[in-house]
């Protein structure tokens, strides 16, 4: 159980790294090593760190959202392992306009467990629905109106000043 429970936090940790563009959470996803096959990317899990930062450090709004964990052991430091994600993206596409995207699938991963700790080795990112979808243009401010504290990236977002303390 504790295995099982060291991999999910692994996954949510990537979750937190990827929609708060927190640098530290998404590397510790990852051992060094790792591949990382994430649709128009495919190569080192380094390079794709490095893409997804370039994009999301720019501030547009992400969440990622993970169910159906399903992990088989093969080893007792081994472990394929089935997540079904459903993400809600925004990014400037190739015109510099910021679009928005619902994407649903998989993350495919194999983990590895190291001195301990268990991370992803590989992983093949499988798309299963893609809905480009059109938002509001309106400013942040007549979006959220008085639902406050808005999320941010790291260190910025609320979640960080109970980890501070």
């Amino acid at each position: 159980m504790l295995d099982r429970e060291a991999i999910r936090d692994c996954l949510y940790r990537y979750c937190r790294g990827i929609d708060r563009a927190d640098e530290g959470a998404l590397r510790s996803s990852y051992w060094p090593d790792a591949r990382d096959n994430h649709g128009a990317y495919s190569g080192s899990a380094e390079g794709f760190i490095e893409l997804a930062l370039g994009v999301f450090k720019t501030g547009p709004r992400n969440i990622h959202q993970i169910t159906n964990i399903l992990i088989e052991f093969s080893s007792p430091e081994k472990a394929a392992v089935e997540s079904y994600f459903a993400a809600l993206q925004r990014a400037p596409d190739k015109a510099g306009t910021l679009s928005q995207a619902l994407i649903c699938g998989r993350y495919c991963d194999l983990f590895l467990k190291k001195g301990g700790d268990w991370r992803i080795a590989e992983r093949t990112v499988v798309y299963d629905l893609v809905e480009e979808q059109i938002f509001a243009a309106a400013s942040e401010t007549e979006q959220f109106g008085r639902r406050q504290p808005i999320g941010a990236s790291c260190p910025d977002d609320p979640v960080y000043a109970f980890r501070a303390g």
